[in-house]
């Protein structure tokens, strides 16, 4: 019998774990509510399993804490945070004295539990509903102190920490990812978080990225004892697009939610707004920074800016490229001598709408800023990220631009004026778009074409040269109207009041020119131009041009020029014609083949298209010394009465031309005024004649250079 009882006191510690072991998930509930007691969080724990060396696992862990009142909010706040497939952990252990515990309990204990939460998921929600933050794998620690009171302890919190790696949070439509923060709360400092980096990856609304994130900065929720309402942020950035902008400091007031800040954007360079200089990407090419200050004022959900001032640094230019590499197009942004104003008294509202108010999204509006010495505005705005696309129109209103633009290369000139207009600007996941923009200004510009003269060209051909492709481009007034693709493909539907082409040998305009370029539609050819749909006004009569494509890099297009009601007088006179007067209109084609600066005429044609006069004044002197034959045609055309003129015309690239023309009427003066047919054929050289006006000129120019060729071996001669 002893025997027994004293193995039945030996087990009996054994079968008590044992029971304890079996009955844990029993009273494990009851063990949390008595520790968290007199505290204001509340713990519900279900599907509890048994303990092992590794914790106590549990299927779900929901805690609800309540906010005291505060004057800086409306209300209580309760928080309630979810736990899923998650274990506990128990550690006893001695305290040392930086654990944080309180002094009295340091008078009756020096021991320490501490409690360490896993989980797959955790979900924390407030109520009022301002947020819900979610973390995968999270690991939240807590220390409780150890008190002994009428022979039993108990344990009161005494700090907690948590170390956030790549957690969300979700506002309305709006989501945060992407959050880091070392957490460490104490029951010392009213379980207040001290100083500590926050940083936000990523922002999306909707399922849609923003060009909004990258935020970095100090966070605190100790209050400030002047401010006690206001949460600081400290040492703070953010990314917009590859923007990157700082505040050293903003402050956020708990009590209206509203904030004040001013943005810095420090030395941005340009180059990472634009495309990689290749040529054949569809976006130009900037080089230079810019800075700048945007005060910022935030409150529910609405940010003004107000003021705002963007500067370029000296030398700062966006170029577009031709398929070489070679700027053909350049827009200075600040001048080379000092930093310029780029955009000035920049003011816009941004509110973030959400779900409940309808359409939710970005809506931006009262945009309106000083651009070039002129304005920009734009209509209200709305960036509705569920249907992934915007529309922001600006309007433009003499904004000096023109001056600042420069044709480089072959193609140099300079343009003045202001511009004004509308541009409707489309935003999408492919990119932006603008949608039949309209440009207009009251100026013009000079556009010079100078091609490279090749080394083996005779004299005869660089005399040629001096007079025939390169020329001047005098143009006024333009009325532009353009669309460009999210892939860089663009249209321009021109207008003019009149285009100049002047050369040495003489000029030609056109009045009312307009037509239609598409530019980038090539994608293995950037540097092809379309032109399409091109008429003018020319020598009181018309021309068309249906299509023309142009390879700027190889200089090379066929085409066909269309002309009709042009006055046979006119075109007599503009070969320098001088003893022949002709009334009536012509009409026909002339295709054309431009290489370089030479061109060819294939089997064109001009014809009158009613009838007219044609009258030849020949001297007595040309009478006496013509032979019969054209001694009769000099009197058939003294006073022509034609019923039919028909030409045709042929030229090729060295300028050799075949004309033939057809002449059907009468002279009433001439044999009684019967039917006459005549039959011309011309051979000359068309270039020889229309630039024989420039060849003094240019023998001038190549004497004088070569005279500074021989002066500059000279001086290298002499020189030591």
């Amino acid at each position: 019998m002893p025997l027994r009882t004293i193995a039945a006191l030996i087990l009996l510690p054994v079968i008590i774990a044992a029971a304890a072991w079996i009955c844990f998930p029993c009273y494990a509930q009851f063990i949390l509510d008595r520790a968290l007691q007199g505290t204001p969080i509340s713990v519900k724990i279900s599907g509890i399993g048994h303990p092992d060396f590794s914790g106590v696992r549990f299927r779900s862990l929901e805690a609800v804490f309540t906010s005291p009142p505060s004057p800086c909010s409306k209300g209580k706040i309760i928080y309630d945070i979810k736990l899923n497939n998650g274990r506990l952990f128990l550690d006893l252990k001695q305290f040392t004295e930086n654990e944080g515990l309180p002094s009295p309990q340091k008078k009756h204990s020096d021991i320490a539990a501490l409690l360490s939460v896993t989980s797959d998921t955790l979900h924390l929600r407030s109520n009022p509903p301002l947020f819900t933050f979610i973390d995968s794998n999270p690991l939240i620690s807590i220390l409780f102190g150890a008190s002994r009171l009428n022979d039993h302890f108990s344990f009161n919190p005494v700090s907690a920490t948590y170390s956030i790696r790549d957690a969300a949070i979700r506002r309305d439509d709006v989501i945060l990812t992407g959050v880091n923060c070392n957490v460490r709360l104490l029951a010392s400092e009213k379980w207040q978080l001290p100083k500590e980096r926050l940083s936000i990856e990523k922002i999306y609304s909707e399922g849609k990225l923003l060009p909004l994130g990258g935020f970095n900065a100090l966070f605190t929720t100790i209050p400030d004892p002047i401010k006690p309402c206001t949460i600081t942020l400290d040492d703070c950035s953010v990314e917009l697009y590859h923007w990157k902008a700082t505040a050293g400091r903003v402050e956020y007031c708990l009590k209206n939610n509203s904030a004040r800040f001013t943005l810095r954007l420090d030395d941005i360079p340009l180059d990472k707004l634009t495309g990689n200089g290749t040529g054949k990407n569809s976006f130009p090419t900037a080089s230079g920074k810019i800075k700048g200050l945007i005060p910022v004022e935030f409150s529910d959900s609405v940010a003004q800016i107000r003021n705002a001032r963007v500067i370029a640094e000296k030398g700062s230019r966006v170029s577009w490229l031709t398929g070489q590499g070679k700027p053909w197009i350049t827009v200075d942004l600040a001048d080379e001598i000092r930093d310029s104003g780029l955009i000035e008294n920049l003011s816009a509202t941004i509110v973030l709408k959400h779900r409940k108010q309808g359409n939710s999204g970005i809506e931006l509006r009262d945009l309106s800023a000083s651009v070039f010495g002129g304005k920009i505005a734009s209509v209200p705005m709305q960036l509705a990220p569920s249907e992934g696309k915007a529309l922001l129109t600006l309007k433009l209103n003499n904004i000096d631009l023109l001056d600042r633009i420069h044709l480089r290369g072959e193609y140099k000139g300079s343009l003045r004026g202001k511009i004004s207009g509308t541009m409707p600007i489309g935003f999408d996941k492919n990119g932006f778009s603008i949608a039949n923009a309209r440009l207009r200004s009251p100026g013009g510009g000079t556009v010079s074409v100078a091609l490279p003269r090749q080394r083996e060209q005779s004299l005869k051909d660089r005399i040629i040269a001096a007079g025939g492709m390169n020329a001047d481009y005098i143009f006024s007034e333009p009325d532009i109207v353009f669309s460009r693709d999210t892939i860089g493909r663009t249209i321009v539907r021109f207008a003019l009041k009149k285009l100049q082409r002047i050369t040495p040998s003489g000029g030609i305009e056109l009045l009312d020119p307009r037509g239609k370029l598409s530019l980038l539609f090539d994608r293995e050819n950037p540097d092809m131009v379309s032109l399409s749909d091109f008429s003018a006004q020319l020598l009181d009569g018309n021309i068309r041009i249906d299509k023309a494509d142009y390879d700027m890099r190889k200089k090379v297009t066929e085409t066909t020029l269309f002309l009709n009601g042009i006055p046979l007088q006119k075109l007599l006179e503009l070969q320098g014609v001088k003893k022949i007067y002709a009334t009536g209109t012509m009409k026909g084609s002339v295709p054309l083949r431009i290489k370089s600066d030479r061109f060819e005429i294939m089997n064109g044609g001009l014809n009158a298209e009613q009838s007219g006069q044609i009258i030849f004044s020949s001297t007595p002197e040309e009478r006496a010394t013509a032979t019969q034959g054209l001694r009769t045609t000099y009197e058939a055309l003294s006073n022509f009465f034609y019923a039919q003129l028909l030409s045709s015309i042929s030229m090729a690239p060295d300028g050799k031309s075949v004309i033939t023309v057809k002449l059907r009427g009468n002279n009433p003066d001439f044999q009684g005024g019967r039917l006459v047919e005549m039959n011309l054929n011309i051979e000359q050289n068309l270039l020889d004649l229309f630039r024989s006006l420039s060849i003094t000129s240019g023998i001038e120019q190549i004497i004088s250079e070569k005279a500074m060729r021989m002066k500059k071996r000279k001086t290298d001669h002499i020189s030591p």
